[in-house]
């Protein structure tokens, strides 16, 4: 089987050595490659071929944010997973408008990092539970409509519930609605906001401001 390549981008090298040896462990996978800063990304995806990039957002020389913006321009194929610190919530949504396809803590277990960069390699989007988990605690709606999108003030309420973790059943008791509507609704939600998943309704929700962080 073709390994996925993976390259690295933080600037802590201990912890880039840790994590090279645990993904190293994977049959699946392949570290092609470190970067210490988003400027010696940017240089290195010319050449490495790589899948899957993890980024970290807060780096010297130049950040993950546009080490990702660059680094897609130059190799649009390859798809990057934020590596994030807690109290790093106000650059979620411009790492989802560089382009980034998903979220980890720094110290998520590593099989929530395997989890992660399958799913995203796979094309689907992901958002770590715990830090899902931690963004809900401050979370708040905003009252200014969405101008990518004209969602209904029951869309959002629902967009909401599920930015909150709560299954389609725990939404419809919740709102006192039958599951058959919530369906209906998610889905009406997914098409609008061209969404594959949950965890690309939570990003366009952070995206666009309609959750508060």
């Amino acid at each position: 089987m073709e390994k996925i390549r993976i390259i690295i981008a933080d600037d802590h090298q201990l912890f880039r050595n840790g994590l090279k040896i645990l993904l190293n462990s994977f049959p699946e996978f392949e570290v092609a490659g470190e970067a210490s800063n988003g400027e010696d990304f940017v240089n290195l995806i010319k050449t490495s071929m790589a899948d899957i990039a993890l980024m970290d957002i807060n780096m010297p020389v130049m950040d993950g944010i546009e080490a990702t913006r660059k680094g897609l321009k130059l190799c649009p194929s390859i798809s990057i997973i934020a590596l994030s610190m807690y109290g790093e919530e106000e650059y979620y949504y411009r790492m989802v408008d560089a382009g980034a396809k998903g979220f980890l803590l720094k110290d998520s277990d590593i099989m929530e990092v395997k989890e992660a960069i399958l799913t995203v390699y796979r094309g689907g989007s992901y958002f770590s539970q715990e830090l899902l988990h931690h963004v809900i605690q401050k979370i708040k709606t905003r009252e200014q409509e969405s101008r990518s999108a004209n969602l209904s003030k029951r869309e959002k309420e629902i967009l909401l519930k599920i930015c909150e973790g709560l299954s389609n059943q725990e939404i419809a008791e919740s709102l006192f609605i039958s599951k058959r509507t919530v369906d209906k609704h998610r889905a009406n939600l997914l098409g609008k906001t061209n969404s594959k998943n949950t965890a690309s309704l939570i990003l366009f929700a952070i995206k666009n401001k309609l959750i508060e962080i």
